[in-house]
Order: structure tokens, then C-alpha cells, then sequence
């Protein structure tokens, strides 16, 4: 007799698994989107090793850069809050490994039922006791994969959280680096300008002796001093500018504002070689893109757990323990009982759930995917746009110096010329202001090369590894 029922499990247990090779879970394949075509850049190498697998330590040489970095990289809020985001990602990925694993529950339960005296049973049993203690246990077989696409499917929203945590540490590493360049061109901007109103005092003095002495107008010496006054305001313009930023780096250090240590722009010396690698590196470089695939991989799992459940189920559920309407018997042998349930459940009308959670599975997919495709897109933008502006903003900085050194002779020559009579002294103001200008300039210029090269490493990818 027992060995008919077990039979019976078996021939229940053999149906879908007969079928498994014509409806098992899909494997995923990563969709064609690299494009041939190399990054659009002429002069910059596209070796094999792309800069992004530098560490963040080669590329930025200034200690006092590396250690904000590295504080950065410990206390901001944002790395923590990603990294408790992995936390909970691996708590669901454990979860979906457990789920091959049967479910056990157990029982104790005491009952006591008073019953009525005109009922059928209720004048021989006035009132009843029972006590039980059990254990249920219950398992599906993974027939159609559906179990397995769940843990991949966990799998990949870890993956994906781990990838998130490294894109948070590549753009922090980014906004460091790039606020304390900034704050290294103002103040090497803040310099200049304290040096020009020094200057400017000095002249506006000079104007007003010349001024009693007959060489000049009053118009020459209200230039002077609107010029001074200008000095002063771009001054003003500047602290304002350094308290903001050394405010905003404080924030990504994970503390209160407050002065931030740092060296000098002309300090500045990146050697790392600036390789792009080739377009597909991007997939294994950029976290960003990483955190696309792994969303994809998971609406792809998804998919197969939505396209699993059109199938039938195979269950297996078994029960078993003591039961005994007498406590003194409770632990008899004869209070002993089991129960042994396989079974098979195949959906047949459910108001379309199925399906419409199979046909919304599917547009979630394919969302993802077109949101892969748009950030390798965007990946591929950023990483050109970077190139670019590097390769610009040297070409500019050599026409800058150029330009600054022309109006520093201009401006020594007009006053050498007014010393002897051959200009005006409205010439040898212009001819100032045009010099500093010029020399603000180009120090913005140097700022936003060291920039270009934050951006590039960002676009592909590094600071993480």
C-alpha cells in the first residue's frame, strides 16, 4: 500500500518535469549596443589600458588632495546611506537562496470546548480537551526555473546596489577633486587681485600728485580710482566664492563647514598617461553601466518568473507530531500521526492575472533595456565631451599665455610711453585692466584643464577601483 502511494508522488513529480525542456527559464544575453566606431578623438591614445583602471591615489598626486579624498571615502553621508542600501540588496539575495530549501513551521496548540447538552455528542462529552504538537513542512520543486530566475533575480539587485556604491565613490571623488581645484585657481585669483588693488592704491596716489602737478585731469584720476574700486569688488566676489566652496567640500567630507586645508594650483602635476581604452570598456569601467545591466538582468528574471507561473506547480507538504485528547497519553506512541500531501496546481481562470503581470514583466524589461542602451549613450557622450574639452583647453591655455604676456608689455610699454610723454594715462589704465582680466583668465583656463581631466576620469569610469 505504501508503496503505491509512493509511486503515485513519483508519477505526479514526472508530468512537469517531462516538460521542463520545453518550458525551462531563458538564459540571458547581454543586447548588442557597443558601437565599432572608436571615441571621437584625434591626438589622445586609445591603448588597451584604459586610465580608469589607475587608482585614484596615481592619479591625483597631491597628498593633501589624497587625504580630503580619502575622508571623503569614510564619512560622507551618501556612501554610507549606499552602502546600508547594499546591506539590504544582500538580505533579499540570501532570502532567494534560501528558497530551494522546504519551509518547517511547528505547532503546539491546547483546545478545550464546551459542548451543549442538546447537541448529538453533547450529553456523552460535556466538554472536550485536546492537546497537539506538530510540524509542518512544505516544498515546491523548481520545475520551470521559477525559483532559480527569483535568486538571480536577487542576485542581480545586489549586484546592482554594489554597482551604485561604486558610481557614488567615482562622483565623489569626482566633486573632491574638482571643488579643491577650484578653490586652488580662487585663490590663486584672490592673490592677483589683492596684488592689483595694492597696486591701484599706489596709483591712485601717483594720480593725485600728478594731478596738482598739471599732467593730468580729473578725469584720469576718477578713472583710477573706479579702477581700484573694481579691483575691490572682484575681491569681495571671490571670498564670497571661496567661503561657498570650501562650505560645499566640507559637506562631502562629512562635516561641518569649516577652513580646508590645500596646496597651490602651479602644485598641481598629474602624470597618469590620459588612456581611453576602447568603447567596450566602458560595460566593465563605468559602475553607472554596470548598475543598468544588472537592472536589466533583473527585469529579464523577472520575466521568467512572470512566464513560469502559466505552468503548473508541484508541491510536496508533510505534517506529523503528537495528539491525544488525554495529557497523561500525550506522549503515547498511539497519539503519533503524519500526513503526506504531493500535489499539482495548475492555474486555470484567475481574472487574467497571469497574463497581465506577464505582459507587464515584459514592458519592465524592455524599459530596462532601452535605459541600458540610453546610458551607454550618455556614457559614450560624456567620455567624448571629455576628450574634447581637454584637447581644447590645452590648444587654449597656449593662446591665453600669449594673450596675457601681449597685454603685460602693452601695459609696461603705455607706461614707459606715459613716463615720457607720448600717451595719455587713460591708455596705461586700459592697458592694466586688460592684463588683469587677461591674467584671471588664464588661471580659470588651468582650472578647468585639471577639470577635463576629472571629467575623463569620471566618464570612464575610475576612482572606484
Amino acid at each position: 500500500m505504501k508503496k503505491n502511494k509512493i509511486y503515485s508522488l513519483i508519477l505526479i513529480a514526472s508530468i512537469p518535469i517531462l516538460m521542463t525542456s520545453c518550458f525551462s527559464a531563458k538564459e540571458y544575453v547581454r543586447p548588442e549596443i557597443i558601437q565599432d566606431s572608436q571615441f571621437l578623438t584625434s591626438s589622445i591614445s586609445e591603448d588597451s589600458l584604459s586610465m580608469a583602471q589607475v587608482s585614484w591615489k596615481e592619479l591625483f598626486t597631491d597628498e593633501i588632495l589624497q587625504n580630503h579624498i580619502q575622508e571623503a571615502l569614510d564619512n560622507n553621508i551618501d556612501i554610507r546611506i549606499a552602502l546600508e542600501q547594499i546591506s539590504t540588496a544582500e538580505a533579499y539575495l540570501k532570502q532567494g537562496k534560501a528558497a530551494y530549501l522546504p519551509t518547517v513551521n511547528a505547532n503546539g496548540q491546547y483546545t478545550h470546548q464546551e459542548n451543549s447538552s442538546n447537541s448529538q455528542f453533547g450529553a456523552a462529552f460535556p466538554s472536550i480537551d485536546s492537546y497537539e504538537l506538530s510540524a509542518n513542512l512544505s516544498w515546491e520543486a523548481d520545475i520551470w526555473g521559477k525559483i532559480r530566475s527569483n535568486e538571480r533575480a536577487y542576485n542581480a539587485s545586489y549586484l546592482q546596489s554594489v554597482a551604485a556604491h561604486k558610481a557614488v565613490k567615482t562622483a565623489l571623488i569626482s566633486q573632491v577633486s574638482t571643488l579643491y581645484y577650484q578653490l586652488l585657481s580662487v585663490d590663486d585669483q584672490i592673490k592677483i587681485t589683492e596684488e592689483t588693488i595694492l597696486n591701484r592704491t599706489n596709483s591712485l596716489e601717483t594720480s593725485k600728485y600728478l594731478k596738482d602737478a598739471g599732467s593730468i585731469t580729473e578725469v584720469a584720476v576718477k578713472q583710477t580710482e573706479a579702477q581700484l574700486y573694481t579691483a575691490q569688488s572682484i575681491l569681495i566676489d571671490l571670498k564670497i566664492q571661496e567661503r561657498l566652496l570650501e562650505n560645499t567640500l566640507s559637506i562631502l567630507l562629512g562635516k561641518t563647514p569649516e577652513k580646508i586645508n590645500r596646496s597651490t594650483l602651479n602644485e598641481q602635476l598629474i602624470t597618469t598617461p590620459l588612456n581611453t581604452g576602447v568603447p567596450s570598456q566602458l560595460l566593465s569601467n563605468r559602475p553607472d553601466l554596470m548598475a543598468a545591466e544588472y537592472n536589466l538582468i533583473q527585469a529579464f528574471e523577472l520575466t521568467n518568473v512572470a512566464r513560469s507561473n502559466f505552468y503548473p506547480s508541484l508541491t510536496l507538504s508533510a505534517s506529523g507530531g503528537l495528539q491525544s485528547l488525554d495529557f497523561d497519553n500525550f506522549f503515547d506512541a498511539n497519539s503519533l500521526f503524519s500526513t503526506l500531501v504531493g500535489g499539482i496546481t495548475q492555474p486555470i481562470f484567475n481574472g487574467r492575472k497571469i497574463k497581465t503581470q506577464y505582459e507587464i514583466s515584459q514592458a519592465l524589461q524592455e524599459q530596462a533595456r532601452l535605459e541600458f542602451k540610453q546610458t551607454y549613450l550618455v556614457a559614450s557622450k560624456e567620455v567624448s565631451d571629455a576628450l574634447f574639452s581637454y584637447q581644447a583647453i590645452t590648444e587654449k591655455i597656449a593662446v591665453k599665455e600669449k594673450e596675457f604676456e601681449a597685454y603685460k608689455l602693452a601695459s609696461d610699454y603705455s607706461a614707459e610711453l606715459l613716463n615720457n610723454g607720448y600717451a595719455n594715462y587713460l591708455e596705461v589704465l586700459r592697458a592694466e585692466e586688460n592684463a588683469l582680466n587677461s591674467k584671471l583668465s588664464l588661471i580659470s583656463v588651468k582650472y578647468n584643464q585639471l577639470k577635463s581631466i576629472v571629467d575623463l576620469y569620471e566618464a570612464l569610469g575610475g576612482g572606484w577601483q
